[in-house]
């Protein structure tokens, strides 16, 4: 049963059920086998990092998650509900929040217009009002009546993700949420994801940027070709930099 308690009173529906629990997951584009086996877990309220080089197979998983690729085997569980078979329409609607690197902003409509537009999840987990949205991200306040293909590209990231959080989702998938923005966005986005962290939310983050997610991240999994090769925790870090820094060439 998916919980029907409030956002800030629990974020869990089950005392002992992760948010993210993936086992032996193997995914294919057509006959191309994209993932080997990746078996990764992200607690609930959990912040944990998915790092790798460009095509090491994390965006990928993502997507096997999301039930988005072709074909895909092995175990993917979302606060202890099942996947196997479920479309995507209906894993977002167990409260799970994707956001591609492609934002997918409507260019017709103004910045409020696309935060209007999510429809509730009714997942029993609280979505962010628009006051709230707005204390979050200053910026989309501002430029609110803008389109939203006029704003920045950190200004589009931050308001693909208000619409996820807009839904209700709990559990959110952010996929290379920082790349290629200015420091400053860069340094905002962090900020806000460590408040949603301090309120409860679990995240996977799929990040290139390591100096980012250290500071975010209570654990670390590093792919390559499709494999999960190492997983860490945070208090970890200080004794992994070199080995780090050979496995994604940093």
């Amino acid at each position: 049963m998916i919980e029907t308690e409030p956002r800030r009173a629990a974020a869990a529906p089950s005392a002992s059920a992760p948010a993210l629990e993936v086992g032996n997951l193997h995914a294919w584009y057509g006959e191309s086998q994209v993932l080997h086996g990746v078996d990764l877990r992200v607690g609930v309220g959990e912040t944990v990092c998915l790092l790798g080089r460009n095509g090491a197979g994390r965006t990928s998983t993502l997507r096997a998650i999301m039930g988005l690729t072709s074909a895909r085997s092995g175990t993917v569980r979302v606060f202890g509900h099942d996947l196997a078979r479920v479309k995507p329409h209906r894993i977002a609607g167990l409260g799970v929040g994707y956001c591609p690197e492609e934002r997918g902003i409507f260019a017709s409509l103004s910045t409020r217009e696309n935060l209007l537009l999510p429809p509730l999840l009714h997942t029993g987990f609280e979505g962010f009002s628009l006051a709230e949205i707005d204390a979050l991200f200053p910026n989309l306040k501002e430029r609110a009546d803008a389109p939203g293909t006029s704003l920045s590209g950190g200004e589009q990231q931050m308001l693909a993700l208000a619409r996820i959080l807009r839904t209700g989702a709990r559990l959110l998938l952010l996929d290379e949420i920082s790349e290629g923005l200015a420091p400053v966005i860069v340094q905002a986005l962090g900020r806000a994801i460590a408040s949603l962290r301090d309120r409860g939310f679990s995240i996977l983050l799929v990040e290139q940027n390591f100096h980012f997610s250290a500071r975010l991240a209570d654990r670390f999994y590093v792919m390559e070709r499709g494999r999960i090769v190492e997983h860490f925790s945070r208090q970890e870090l200080p004794h992994r930099r070199e080995q780090l820094a050979r496995l994604l060439g940093v």
